[in-house]
């Protein structure tokens, strides 16, 4: 086995993770035998229905007790199990660049996209890696080998935060791209001017039959707006600066992020889309871990 880079790959996180696991949900479609339900019919384990005996069919799948009711050849036909590919979509925007340390909301984004992928891999499904802001920085194929996760970190680590965002177009143009129905998994703070871009490019994604997932990645400040004393803000998108007392916008502010967080939820939700608020001060492997849960439960 290749030897892995370690950067972004915590013990704590990645042990948590595996033993829950991330199935696929809805039906996806595969190659090989893995653990998740495939639209392709074959002779493996759920029965779905009869079809018509046909010359070279093995008569070892020929349904005799129905032969014995019809008099008519039939074969059984059941649903396979299959693996899925899930792509990675992380945001790679300025507005990624907030929080010091751990919980800067870019190194945080990271953590989990190498996680997700160790986790996926480590099932023997395949993954892709998009790197983006207001267009594709880096794009790593579908692979399920675990070297994959190799080239994954590195690139992890060479990134960097540029420009803004345009996350809508991307969706449509992966769902055009994609035709094979799978997991797109979307880690972003979802800063745009507008929101209907972005909920856009999520149903046009279910509507193609992907399932789809949005960890929402959110920083303490940006949803509390606990700040004191006179500031001046600096825009991460842009070159606007503003001078103000914080306490005396803090009503107005909040009010309209809870409206937004409102809206995005509400749109996820009316959508099919697992939506899933990631906050950079909590523990990654806690947060991770009561998804793959609420997951299980579903």
């Amino acid at each position: 086995m290749p030897m892995i880079s370690q950067s972004y790959l915590q013990a704590d996180i990645l042990a948590r993770a595996e033993a829950l696991g991330l199935k696929a949900r809805r039906i996806v479609e595969g190659l090989r035998v893995g653990d998740h339900k495939s639209p392709y019919k074959g002779f493996s384990v759920e029965f779905v229905q009869h079809r018509e005996y046909v010359p070279g069919d093995d008569i070892r799948h020929i349904d005799w007790k129905s032969y014995a009711r019809s008099d008519r050849y039939t074969i059984k036909q059941y649903e396979q199990e299959t693996n899925f590919i899930a792509h990675l979509l992380l945001d790679a925007s300025n507005s990624m660049r907030y929080g010091f340390g751990l919980t800067n909301k870019l190194e945080y984004a990271k953590l989990l996209a190498a996680s997700l992928s160790y986790l996926i891999l480590r099932q023997r499904d395949s993954v892709s890696l998009r790197v983006f802001n207001t267009e594709v920085e880096a794009e790593l194929p579908p692979s399920s080998q675990f070297g994959h996760l190799n080239s994954i970190t590195r690139t992890l680590e060479e990134i960097q935060p540029r420009e803004g965002t345009s996350i809508g177009p991307l969706l449509d143009r992966l769902a055009d791209q994609v035709s094979r129905r799978g997991i797109v998994i979307l880690i972003s703070d979802c800063l745009e001017e507008s929101l209907e871009p972005i909920l856009s490019g999520l149903r046009h994604l279910r509507f193609r039959g992907h399932e789809v997932i949005l960890f929402h990645i959110l920083h303490h400040d940006e949803v509390e707006f606990p700040l004191y004393g006179n500031l001046r803000f600096i825009a991460l998108e842009g070159t606007e600066e503003l001078l103000t007392r914080p306490h005396l916008i803090r009503p107005a502010y909040l009010r309209i992020v809870q409206q937004y967080l409102q809206d995005i939820r509400k749109g996820c939700d009316g959508s099919g889309v697992d939506y899933v608020q990631m906050f950079t001060h909590r523990s990654l492997g806690n947060a991770l871990a009561e998804y793959l849960v609420r997951r299980l439960k579903k």
